[in-house]
């Protein structure tokens, strides 16, 4: 049965209606009037809205005397001082190279590292307290991994207004997979998915799902080639799409502007994935040499959420522990081999259900997979804000860049599992 070729649903509509969501998660539900929700649309379509720092309103700061290290260069500068003007960095450097204005709050960072914020380019975070504890772990960027009723597109816009209390958000709305289950209800334009007999695998369907989401306002398109690891009833090798449905993903995201993010598992599957063009490989734990020397090429990027399957391990369920316990080394390997072949990784956490793993668990196994400890850094900050499209503004604590950093009890070159216990953040000029 074919889907029916309705038009695409309103984007204007929808984005009211969303922000008016995000209002009521930040506790402020003056925002859901029609004047503050076109006050919302304008301030969105302002400079100040679409920089880096993602924030219409932000803090002035100065953070002072700590040990300042740049994952672009790898550039150390101690005693440095960092100004942030309304959420942005105006200035990064030595003492005597900073102009420190008179009117700004300090925060002294005396016998600490200063990093840039960090940023998790896998979570799924569905609730205003998920993206709380996202951020007071470290990670004031983040890229969604999908969720089942648009939240993380609320979240998103949570962040633009209030962004001490969740990090900058990139959105990707609900997973095209074939079956959506209670998802179909996530949308009005979705329902007339549910009759069809084999779920979501036309390419009829394949498009109307990507079109839903770009109407209400995802940034990029999340969907599987293989089924899921955390499932002890689900074969995780097993194909779910195959080329030619995910080249139908692709181009229908890509016609749109968007790039896609595939949870893989197989080495056909992730094959599959990077050869129709996919923008990133999530998880991808048996992916093989040939495809990686294809990412390589391509600029794909590997996005193997270590944190996620060093989780299985530890589960009570024996069929998951067996799992994560065989599919941890796996990975580990690809890790390396993915990094010594050239190809771009990007840290992720794959959290969800309520439980936020600090994203510096992740740089921990990069590290642990056998990269250089700046390396492994790299994945969380200047990395993933390339995959992010955020490099320009993002994973650096440099002029322009936003005002997001964590300070940190100890020398991550030495030791990164500091990394995973920031003792202070701070989110667009703003100390939590």
């Amino acid at each position: 049965m074919c889907v029916e070729a309705l038009p695409p649903p309103s984007a204007r509509l929808t984005r009211r209606g969303v922000l008016a969501g995000a209002a009521a998660l930040a506790g402020t539900m003056a925002a859901a009037a029609p004047a503050a929700a076109a006050a919302a649309d304008r301030d969105a379509a302002s400079p100040a809205a679409r920089n880096a720092s993602g924030a219409t309103r932000g803090g002035s700061l100065v953070i002072r005397g700590g040990t300042l290290l740049d994952p672009a260069t790898g550039e150390v500068t101690e005693n440095a001082v960092v100004v942030i003007r309304d959420g942005t960095v105006s200035a990064a450097g030595s003492p005597g190279s900073v102009t420190v204005p008179s009117d700004a709050d300090v925060l002294e960072a005396h016998g600490r590292w200063v990093l840039p914020g960090l940023v998790d380019a896998h979570i799924h975070l569905s609730t205003a307290a998920e993206a709380r504890d996202a951020v007071r772990q470290g990670a004031t960027s983040a890229r969604s991994g999908s969720t089942s009723f648009y939240q993380d597109i609320a979240v998103r816009e949570l962040a633009r207004h209030s962004p001490d209390l969740a990090p900058r958000l990139t959105a990707a709305g609900i997973f095209v997979t074939p079956d959506l289950g209670e998802t179909v209800l996530a949308d009005p334009d979705l329902t007339p998915l549910a009759r069809l007999k084999d779920g979501v695998r036309s390419a009829e369907a394949l498009r109307r799902v990507v079109e839903v989401n770009v109407a209400r306002g995802a940034d990029v398109i999340k969907t599987r080639v293989n089924e899921r690891a955390g499932l002890p009833e689900q074969d995780p090798l097993a194909q779910v799409y195959s080329h030619e449905q995910l080249s139908e993903i692709v181009a229908a995201a890509g016609r749109r502007g968007k790039g896609v993010l595939c949870h893989s598992y197989s080495e056909q599957g992730c094959h599959d994935a990077v050869t129709a063009g996919i923008r990133s490989l999530e998880h991808g734990a048996f992916v093989g040499e040939r495809t990686l020397v294809e990412m390589r090429r391509r600029g794909t990027y590997f996005t193997p959420t270590l944190t996620a399957i060093a989780g299985l391990a530890q589960s009570t369920d024996p069929v998951l522990a067996e799992r994560g316990r065989t599919y941890l080394p796996v990975l580990e390997r690809a890790v390396l081999a993915a990094h010594e072949l050239g190809v771009p990784l990007a840290a992720g956490t794959d959290s969800s259900g309520g439980k936020v793993r600090p994203i510096g668990r992740e740089v921990e196994l990069m590290r642990a997979a056998g990269l250089p400890a700046l390396d492994a850094i790299r994945t969380a900050t200047t990395g993933a804000a390339r995959l992010l499209g955020l490099e320009r503004g993002v994973g650096r604590l440099a002029r322009g860049f936003a005002g997001d950093a964590i300070l940190l009890d100890g020398d991550p070159l030495a030791d990164v599992a500091v990394l995973t216990r920031p003792v202070r953040v701070v989110r667009a000029g703003v100390a939590l």
